[in-house]
């Protein structure tokens, strides 16, 4: 019987669910690989800052909140990608658990500023200190140039600007 390369190995391992499908149609999609991936490491989110019942769109308000002074919630549906009404629902949440409060802007006084309050500031802490850890287990398949290099892809796919090469 001859013997699987590794590569050979890894490449049917890939195409192969826990459910035992074969999944071989699917795997050269990014978006099928980038969701599988997703699916991951939302769990990973879930175990970890879940006992603070932190919503992973609470937990990015709550960072860029406290990492932009005098944000609006403008900016915050536009950085990401929430439409108002779904992130005034959120905000109102945030507001009944006091992590964040609204405040009429001094300079447009149509738009609300959102700050931190003290146990905002105090959430915010806690859950940047897992967040610092709590993806080494989902990826510790990947070295440290690997991470940073699949972070910079995923936001550049993100960002939807072509390669400076293919704009030439």
């Amino acid at each position: 019987m001859p013997s699987r390369t590794p590569r050979a190995e890894s490449a049917t391992d890939s195409r192969i669910t826990r459910s035992g499908l074969d999944q071989s149609r699917l795997t050269h999609l990014v978006g099928y690989a980038a969701s599988r991936a997703s699916i991951e490491l939302k769990k990973t989110f879930q175990k970890h800052l879940g006992p603070l019942q932190l919503k992973a769109v609470e937990f990015s308000i709550l960072v860029l909140v406290a990492s932009n002074e005098r944000v609006n919630q403008k900016q915050l549906c536009q950085s990401l990608e929430v439409s108002a009404p779904n992130m005034a629902i959120t905000l109102d949440r945030m507001v009944e658990r006091g992590w964040v409060e609204r405040v009429r802007s001094t300079e447009d006084r149509r738009a609300q500023l959102i700050n931190l309050t003290p146990a905002g500031r105090q959430v915010v802490q806690r859950a940047e200190k897992i967040a610092a850890v709590m993806e080494h287990d989902a990826i510790s398949v990947l070295s440290e140039a690997e991470r940073l290099l699949l972070i910079e892809l995923l936001l550049k796919v993100a960002r939807g600007r072509p390669h400076k090469a293919a704009a030439k």
